[in-house]
Parts: structure tokens; sequence; C-alpha cells
């Protein structure tokens, strides 16, 4: 899913509301963008493989959006953008933990979704052909950034690609202490149009996942309310 494609970036805009899949549409073009649209599930799962991120809606007539991250897997290549309802703050967590780039919240500005349609690609560019460094971290972790996978121990952590850049970017040093706005520019980029609630999202995800491979949720520390930092060796 989601094979680079030479030329315009394809999105697909997945909604139930006409209004909505046209003003994106317009905005996205304008954006140097190319698109697709879909009303529902059914017409979005045959495009999945011809575009290169998809703008998803999670209301939709025959489910939830939800049902498509769950059936792609955290560790799918094509990035998602959930829009969500004002009061639907558990299925943004939930889309989030499945793997979600980013969401945005309903009522939305166009321009808002561009600027986070290039933020999201700009991170999902591939990593250097030849870049074999792997980053080893307290807990027994584990980074391989060529593969782009995760290890605790012997257990592979199944993590989305936020998820593991945000790794990455605490266990290049351990014991160091991020603040949420210096881990937003780490991992989102420094125009990162993102909300500290998002870094505590993936936080709580990649604790969870830590612990169902045998690992220490701990092993990331909350530090004064104020950021993240990996334990460091011998704390």
């Amino acid at each position: 899913m989601g094979e680079p494609r030479a030329g315009q970036p394809i999105v697909l805009i997945v909604d139930d509301e006409p209004a909505i899949r046209e003003s994106l549409h317009f905005a996205l073009a304008r954006g140097g963008f190319d698109t697709r649209q879909a009303s529902s599930l059914a017409e979005a799962r045959p495009q999945l493989d011809r575009v290169d991120l998809v703008v998803l809606d999670l209301m939709l007539p025959d489910g939830n959006g939800l049902d498509l991250l769950r059936e792609a897997g955290p560790r799918s290549s094509l990035p998602v953008i959930v829009l969500t309802s004002c009061d639907d703050e558990a299925d943004r967590v939930v889309g989030l933990e499945l793997g979600a780039d980013d969401y945005v919240v309903k009522p939305f500005s166009p321009r808002e979704v561009v600027a986070r349609v290039r933020s999201v690609l700009r991170r999902c560019q591939p990593i250097a052909a030849g870049c074999d460094e792997v980053v080893r971290a307290p807990g027994a972790l584990r980074l391989d950034l060529a593969s782009r996978r995760a290890r605790c121990g012997s257990a592979e952590l199944a993590l989305s690609r936020t998820e593991f850049d945000l790794l990455v970017a605490l266990a290049r040093a351990p014991g160091r202490v991020f603040e949420r706005g210096q881990l937003m520019t780490l991992v989102w980029g420094p125009d990162c149009v993102v909300s500290d609630r998002t870094v505590d999202v993936h936080i709580k995800a990649l604790r969870k996942k830590l612990a169902a491979a045998g690992g220490e949720p701990a092993l990331i520390e909350t530090v004064r309310g104020v950021g993240y930092r990996l334990r460091g060796e011998g704390a």
C-alpha cells in the first residue's frame, strides 16, 4: 500500500459529504496535489494501492474509518490523516494508536488540511539508501533505521511510523528530557501543526506496546508533566 509515485502526490479523500470532498479537492489541487474521492469504505478500499496518502473521515455509511486502519495494521506504509468531530476524542486516540499519522477536527480549514498533508508526506520520505544505522537503547531496545523495525529483547514491536520516529528521538539520547514542543519539532518537523495531546497519545501507545512485548512501560518517563525521557542505563 502507498508505493511512491513520480509526479504529483495523490491524495484519497474519503468522506460521505460531497461538500467536504469538493472543498478538500479544490484546496489540495491548488496546493499541487492530485486527488481521488470515495464516499464509503467500499469505494476507498480498491483505491488504496494507487494513492500516496488518505484523508479519512471516521463516520461513513458502511462503517467506521477506524476499520480501515485496523485492516491495514499499524505498520502500513500508507499515511493516513483522520477527520473527526469535536466530541469523539476516544476515536482520535484509537485512530492514532492504530497507526494514523495525524488528525484534523471538524469543522476545519481546508488550508489546514493541506498543511498537514504536506507535513505528513515530508515525514514519510524514505531513509536514504545506504543508511544502516542501528540505535541501541536501555531496556534492550534495538531500532533499525533502514528497515524501520524495532525490537525489545527478542520481541518485535509493531510500531506505526510516528511511534517509531518518536522512540528513535528518545532513544538517541537516553536520560535527556524532551519537552513536548521539542518532540513535535523532531518528529513532526519545525512547521508541525499537531498538538501536545498528539504527543501524549503516541507516548501512551508506545508504553502499551512495550508492555505487550515484555518490556517496561516505565522505560519512558513523564518528567514534571512537561515532557518525556527514555530512562538511562542504571536509572
